[in-house]
């Protein structure tokens, strides 16, 4: 087994992982696995540039992962980042602070590799030969991913909780306009999407990220987050579309006062359960298998 380090760096959030991993059999025994909100992408898509408060929660976060990782002794580290500092105009003061903390560059990765990643971390464990379509909803974007043992087709699209939240919702909760606004977004970038990947032709949509397990995680009705329940969890359709109802409805004091909904996700979480609705609305899935493992997941992977 090789001791690994992977982080992925995204528009909303940071996340580690140190696991041992077996090179050769792909399997993978968990060590510590957190996330902070850091929001990286805070005014991205309006100013083109990556703001010096944002970069400051970002590396603060890199300085506490940084002990972690020195404490475990992992051997390898592979930093992943995704949308946000891809778009940035000053991407190179957020490398440069990366490698002075964790003393790895930052592979700036493309859309497509992030779906490679997503793909291979979300179905390690799943069994049988149904064509899968995986779906990461991220705070910048969305990769969709067509295949079963290995991929057929992959596609980034620009539509993330927080890119939508920020492009066009300025009420809470919001209005039907907003609410139009950022539909019209997703069935755009939905029809871009499958130009490249035939996402109405898969047998089992798997849903990864966030937004998903948050929505999964209201459906479920916990009373607190436990990703031991919502890992391989099956939401319906019909529940996708009644919580998107409940947080459409909602006002962000309401939301705050739902236990499962992370504090750096209560302003976002309209737009990234509206992604969701309308992925499964357009595929035609009875129900979308959420998974906890994703891109974090593929990255300690490819480490090993």
């Amino acid at each position: 087994m090789t001791r690994v380090a992977g982080i992925d760096c995204g528009t909303n959030s940071i996340r580690l992982l140190v696991a041992d991993v077996h090179p050769e059999t792909g399997e993978l025994i968990e060590l510590d696995r957190r996330m902070t909100i850091v929001r990286l992408g805070q005014g991205v898509d309006k100013t083109g540039r990556l703001a010096p408060e944002a970069l400051e929660r970002t590396f603060a976060a890199c300085r506490e992962y940084a002990g972690i990782i020195e404490e475990l002794g992992a051997e390898r580290l592979r930093f992943v980042a995704t949308s946000a500092s891809r778009d940035a105009e000053n991407r190179q003061d957020f490398v440069n602070g990366v490698v002075e903390i964790l003393g790895v560059e930052p592979e700036v990765i493309t859309g497509d590799q992030e779906a490679e990643f997503s793909f291979t971390g979300a179905t390690g464990e799943l069994h049988g030969d149904d064509r899968r379509l995986v779906v990461d909803i991220g705070g910048g974007s969305t990769e969709f991913v067509v295949g079963n043992k290995h991929v057929e087709a992959a596609r980034s699209v620009d539509i993330g909780c927080v890119r939508l939240t920020e492009r066009h919702v300025r009420h809470d909760p919001p209005t039907a306009e907003e609410v139009a606004a950022i539909r019209a977004d997703v069935r755009t970038a939905l029809d871009l999407a499958a130009e490249t990947v035939p996402i109405d032709a898969a047998e089992t949509l798997v849903g990864l990220a966030g937004s998903v397990t948050t929505v999964a995680a209201i459906a479920l009705g916990l009373p607190e987050y436990d990703s031991e329940k919502i890992h391989h969890a099956r939401i319906s359709a019909a529940q996708v579309a009644e919580v998107t109802e409940r947080l459409l409805a909602s006002t962000h004091e309401e939301r705050a006062a739902i236990p499962v909904i992370h504090p750096g996700r209560i302003d976002v979480i309209i737009a990234g359960a509206l992604v969701l609705r309308e992925i499964v609305e357009r595929v035609g899935a009875p129900e979308v298998v959420v998974s906890e493992h994703d891109i974090l997941d593929g990255i300690a992977l490819s480490v090993a």
